[in-house]
Parts: structure tokens; C-alpha cells; sequence
């Protein structure tokens, strides 16, 4: 087994520190002594200093601050303080004054200004509390309407300006009391000088004086009202210089009433026609205009544009055509045929309108004629009358025509006759109610025809009824077996069929399936 190495073998043992020698105790005693010395010496000498010192406030531009010190006058104290001093600073007491303990030195420096007037730039150091005052200090007078203007402002010549304001602490120098760079910004005027023009507004001519920029703005604040059909020569958008001649051509206040809405403005025309053609209104030769177009136009005059049209207008009435119905013994009844198909004619109308703002005012009818005859419209109806024979369960019938209608069914009680009636349960041709009668229309079925309806059986007509017209018929029952029917039914005509005066060949289309 190899054998660790001799620094590696007592790990868990205590580290041990290492000596330091004797000498290197003493130098650093030595040395910590040397300092308190030093220290106590200053000490000493700053009590002394102290002692031979004087408190004296000073106050510089408002701020003030009490310092203490050894030199005998206010010179010499300002000086330590690193405070330059400009001719036009204000110093009290004087400097000669000798410090004395709880004197007060007062400066007020004077601040700084730039004065730009007439394109000349003045810069002072001023103690001016006004805007006069400083621009007296300048040289520079005003004239009427001139202006003063600061920070972006427009002022009066009384405006106060701005003093320092107190407790404000000025920069300290690096290592010792006092101030040093403290400067109140520059104050800054610009006078700007007002030029004449003159105004000719349409009566006598008068002059003012303005520093504006253009003849609008100078319009603006000598508040002349502008409106807008009002022309101003040269334009408001010039620039103003002096002895510029300003025109301004008013206009007058209109009504114009066209094409349905009224519009209230301003025009410069002088005669309606300017106006009209001044505001873009066209005017054709049959429109009526109120006043006339030479007429003068005032203020307030209400102008009226009647928009007249004439035109012609052409009127086309269908003329309806004839419908006939010719006999063909050689077409089966109840059949037909088209032989000739009507056209309506056409009947024309021409007409001269007059409109005035769009509302027809007169029509003159200036002549009329047949454009278009119409043509008859011919049908052929059948009357040749066939025989065919009908099976039921009855028994073999023989039917001459078979006729569509409307079948309801009725007894004595339900026939809205009164039993007291001495026609009570008394049929048209006299015979006492029972089933087998069916009440028709006579101008369709003749009365004593005999007709089979399927579900019913054979019938004979007998009766009529006030709401049996046309294609009704009304099926009679006994009271005890009285059934009630409403649908369409064929009903069969049985021959013989009666003689050809009593057969109505077209048959009435009422009531509809």
C-alpha cells in the first residue's frame, strides 16, 4: 500500500494562522499616530480660523445664505464666493463696506434681454420690471396699433416682467461655498411695426393700421364682416404692405326657389340673370323666371325658377272585341269550336302637356283615331243531339245530354215553407213532395223532363227553387229518408229529348267547380 503525502494526512486538524512579526505592528501603530496628528492640527487650526471669523448673510437675487468669513470687506467676501460682478449688477452696502458679524449683502443682478425692433437686435442687462421700461432701456418707441410680442404671446406695454423667484439655490462650486454660474435666462421682445392700408368697402375709404400678415388677417381684427359671395381684391391671402389699397365688392342676400327646393344665398350679380348664371342655375327658353332676368337685384330678393315642359303624349285604349256564338247542327251538343279568334282593336289619343316644376298643369287634346279595328270573335256551338245508352243498377237508360251541377237535396220540412202554408209539401207542378222530385232550373231543364242521377236514381223535375239557378239542382226526399247531399254530380238527361225551341243549346257556366 503506497503512504499518503505529509500535508494530506491530519485532514480534520485546526488550520493554523500564520504569525505576523513585531515590526510590522509598530509601522502601522506608527502610522494611525501620524494621522491623529495631522487630523487634531486641522482641527485646531479650523477652530481658529473659525474664531477669527465673521457671520454674514448674502442674498443674491433672492436667495440667501449665511456664510462665515475672515476677510475685512464686502469685495473680498464676494470674491471667496466666486461671484462676478457686471457694471450693471446692484450691490448693497457697497463693496468697501467692512464685514461686520449678521451683515446682510444684498445683490441684484441685472438679467439679460434681447430687444428686436425694425430688424435691429438689441441686447442689454436690464433691471426693467415692464415691458415699456425694457423697451425704453432699447431705444425703441412705439407707434399706434404696434405690437409687442413675448414667448409667443402678444403683451401690453404695462405686462410686469418676471423677477427671480426666491429659494431657488444657484449652483454650488465643487469644494467651496459660494455660487458660481448662476444666470437668470434672457428675456426676449420683438416689437412688430404696423403698416397703414386703406379700405374701400363700397362707401368712403378709410385707413387702418395693422400688423398682420395678410389682408385677411388684418380684415379679422379690425372685425369687418366677410361673407362669402363677398370679393376681395387682391385676395385675402396676400401679404400686406403699406399703402396697400384693399377693395371689397359685397354681395346681397338672395332666396332662389327651382326645381322644388329653396336655397338661401349670397350673389354679386346685379340683374336676376347675373345671379341665375352667377350660381350655375340654367334657364331654358319656356321656363318662367320671377322677377324677370333685366329686373335689379336688391337685398332679400326672392328669385322663383318655374320649370316649364311641354311635351306630347300618346294614349293607345284597347277597343274590346265581339264574342258570337253560331249554331252548327252538324257539332255535337255541348261542344264547341273556335272558328275565328277575336282581337281587341286599338283606339289612340294624342295629347300636348304642359308641366310646370314637374305637377301637369294643362292637357289639349289634339286629335284621336281608330289605329286598329277589332275582330269578331266567332265560336260554333253544337246541336246535333245524340242518343247513348247509361247502365245503372236500375237498369238500362237511354240519355240524350249529360250535364255537370252543383246537387244539394231537400223534403217538405226543409223547404223553408211554413206548415200552416196551404202549400206546404206542394211542388212547382202541384204534386205532393216525395223522393224521386228534383227541383232544377226551368230556362236549364225543362219542367216533367225525366234525369237520372247517379246515387239518387231516376227523377222527374217538378220543382224549382229561389236558389236553384243554372247548373243547381235540388234532390227531393220524403221526410223519413231525407238524405242530405252538396257535390257535383252528372246528371243525365232522358229522352225523348223535348222539341228543338225548348233545348237551350249553350248552357250557363255559374255556379263554378
Amino acid at each position: 500500500m503506497s503512504k499518503l503525502p505529509a500535508d494530506s494526512r491530519d485532514v480534520g486538524s485546526t488550520a493554523r494562522i500564520p504569525s505576523v512579526p513585531s515590526s510590522v505592528w509598530l509601522a502601522r501603530l506608527a502610522w494611525f499616530c501620524a494621522i491623529l496628528i495631522v487630523v487634531a492640527a486641522g482641527l485646531a487650526a479650523f477652530t481658529r480660523a473659525r474664531k477669527a471669523s465673521v457671520p454674514v448673510t448674502v442674498s443674491v437675487d433672492g436667495y440667501a445664505e449665511t456664510v462665515y468669513s475672515s476677510r475685512p470687506d464686502v469685495a473680498r467676501l464676494l470674491t471667496d464666493l466666486g461671484l462676478r460682478l457686471r457694471p450693471e449688477d446692484r450691490v448693497e452696502p457697497a463693496l468697501t463696506t467692512p464685514l461686520t458679524p449678521l451683515l446682510t449683502v444684498t445683490i441684484q443682478r441685472a438679467r439679460p434681454a434681447i430687444v428686436l425692433a425694425d430688424g435691429v437686435q438689441h441686447e442689454l442687462l436690464s433691471h426693467a420690471t415692464t415691458v415699456a421700461a425694457l423697451l425704453a432701456e432699447a431705444g425703441v418707441r412705439l407707434a399706434a396699433k404696434d405690437e409687442v410680442w413675448r414667448d409667443g404671446q402678444e403683451v401690453e406695454p404695462g405686462t410686469p416682467l418676471p423677477v427671480a423667484q426666491p429659494g431657488a439655490r444657484p449652483h454650488v462650486a465643487a469644494g467651496r461655498a459660494g455660487w458660481v454660474g448662476h444666470e437668470t435666462p434672457a428675456e426676449r421682445l420683438s416689437v412688430h411695426r404696423a403698416v397703414p392700408i386703406t379700405v374701400d368697402d363700397g362707401g368712403v375709404p378709410y385707413p387702418i393700421f395693422t400688423t398682420a400678415a395678410t389682408i385677411g388677417e388684418a380684415l379679422l381684427c379690425e372685425q369687418v364682416i366677410l361673407y362669402l359671395g363677398d370679393r376681395v381684391q387682391p385676395s385675402l391671402g396676400s401679404a400686406v404692405s403699406a399703402g396697400l389699397r384693399v377693395q371689397i365688392e359685397r354681395s346681397h342676400p338672395v332666396l332662389i326657389t327651382t326645381d322644388r327646393r329653396t336655397i338661401q344665398t349670397r350673389t354679386r350679380g346685379k340683374t336676376v340673370g347675373d345671379t341665375l348664371v352667377e350660381l350655375g342655375v340654367v334657364v331654358s327658353g319656356s321656363d318662367r323666371v320671377t322677377p324677370a332676368l333685366p329686373a335689379p337685384v336688391l337685398d332679400n330678393t326672392h328669385i322663383q325658377v318655374v320649370r316649364v315642359l311641354e311635351t306630347v303624349l300618346v294614349e293607345q285604349d284597347p277597343i274590346p272585341f265581339e264574342s258570337i256564338l253560331v249554331p252548327d247542327d252538324h257539332l255535337e251538343i255541348d261542344r264547341q269550336r273556335l272558328d275565328q279568334r277575336g282581337e281587341s282593336g286599338e283606339h289612340r289619343r294624342r295629347y300636348k302637356l304642359v308641366y310646370e316644376d314637374g305637377a301637369e298643369v294643362a292637357r289639349t287634346l289634339l286629335d284621336d283615331w281608330i289605329a286598329a279595328q277589332p275582330i269578331t270573335q266567332v265560336v260554333a256551338y253544337g246541336r246535333q243531339i245524340v242518343s247513348r245508352p247509361l247502365e245503372t243498377s236500375e237498369g238500362v237508360f237511354s240519355y240524350w245530354r249529360k250535364v255537370r251541377m252543383l246537387a244539394t237535396s231537400y223534403s217538405a220540412s226543409t223547404a223553408g215553407v211554413s206548415p200552416e202554408a196551404s202549400y206546404y209539401g206542394i211542388t212547382r207542378l202541384g204534386w205532393r213532395m216525395r223522393r224521386g222530385i228534383v227541383a232544377v232550373d226551368p230556362a236549364v231543364i225543362q219542367l216533367g223532363a225525366h234525369v237520372y242521377v247517379p246515387g239518387y236514381g231516376p227523377g222527374i223535375a217538378g220543382d224549382t227553387g229561389g236558389a236553384i239557378r243554372a247548373r243547381r239542382i235540388d234532390l227531393g226526399y220524403d221526410d223519413h229518408n231525407l238524405e242530405l247531399w252538396y257535390g257535383w254530380v252528372d246528371v243525365y238527361l232522358l229522352d225523348p229529348p223535348p222539341p228543338a225551341w225548348q233545348i237551350r243549346y249553350v248552357l250557363p257556366n255559374w255556379p263554378r267547380e
